[in-house]
Parts: structure tokens; C-alpha cells; sequence
């Protein structure tokens, strides 16, 4: 059966097509939220609070011998980069 002239199909998009008319609306959706400033503070302040005691029980499991291995591969990939 024919199709109607008044009916007019867009073309498909292909898979790279679709993606990125995904990210484009997910990025808008993120733009237009606003985020209180008072709210954001609080939440730095719980996540400082939470970190600093996280830092401290891991460093206080953490044996001797794991440490110093630890220290001594950042001291590496620090002067990795470097030169």
C-alpha cells in the first residue's frame, strides 16, 4: 500500500547518532539542576568529616611493611612523571 504525501518519515539515526543525542540531553538535564549553596556546604562538611576518619582507620590497618611498599610506588609514578 502507498504512503500518504502528508506523512513524512525522518531518517533513522544510527548507533553514534542516538549516543549523542543521549549525551546532549543527559548534559542539559545536569546544567539545569541548582544546587543550594547552603545544602553543597553541609555536604563538604560531612564528606570532610567522613574522610579524615576514613584516611586514619585505613592507616591504622595498614601494616608497616604495606605502607612503606605504598609510599614507595607513588614516589615512583610521581618521578615517572616528572621525566
Amino acid at each position: 500500500m502507498p504512503r500518504r504525501a502528508s506523512k513524512k518519515r525522518s531518517p533513522k539515526e544510527d548507533e553514534a547518532q542516538a549516543a549523542v543525542r543521549v549525551i546532549r540531553t543527559a548534559v542539559e538535564n545536569v546544567e539545569r539542576k541548582v544546587i543550594d549553596p547552603a545544602v553543597s556546604a553541609a555536604a563538604a562538611a560531612l564528606s570532610k568529616l567522613g574522610a579524615s576518619k576514613g584516611g586514619e582507620a585505613r592507616a591504622a590497618k595498614l601494616s608497616a611493611r604495606r605502607r612503606k611498599k605504598i609510599a614507595k610506588d607513588a614516589a615512583a609514578a610521581r618521578w615517572k612523571r616528572k621525566g
